[in-house]
């Protein structure tokens, strides 16, 4: 059974990954997400939080991210750019979630959404910005 925030996570990589694709405006691609089945049982809040702030955000989240990663950002699957970006936002504008927590959940939608070994990817990669994000929260492991 996904929880509510899970579905708000997973809607706002599927509209972050539409604005990636299609450059279409973000308030039209909100508005497709709201009329799709699911968006009855997420949690609205933070889907506006997590998409609209993904999106005025992304040009500095993907500055961050660069330096992290083992290819050129182009070359990212689209799914993996969207998790990424998405966390990133969250890890750095809601210090409320735990980062653990944050990670966990970018690992089950790329699972659910990306390819075989995304996940894997994914959580090298948050791991490390967490670190640098929210360097004075305590360690996971």
């Amino acid at each position: 059974m996904k929880t509510a925030r899970r579905r708000s996570r997973e809607l706002a990589v599927q509209a972050v990954y539409q604005s990636l694709i299609n450059r279409t405006a973000a308030p039209e691609i909100a508005k497709n997400i709201r009329e799709m089945p699911d968006f009855a049982k997420a949690d609205e809040e933070l889907f506006n939080k997590l998409f609209f702030g993904t999106q005025t955000n992304a040009a500095d989240y993907i500055r961050q991210i660069r330096p992290l990663l083992d290819r050129d950002e182009k070359d990212l699957n689209p799914i993996e750019r969207a998790v990424l970006l998405t966390a990133c936002h969250e890890l750095s504008a809601m210090p409320e979630t735990p980062y653990p927590v944050i990670i966990n959940e970018a690992i089950e939608v790329t699972k659910t959404f990306g390819g075989t070994d995304g996940h894997k990817f994914v959580n090298g990669i948050l791991d490390k910005l967490a670190a640098q994000i929210r360097p004075d929260e305590p360690k996971r492991r």
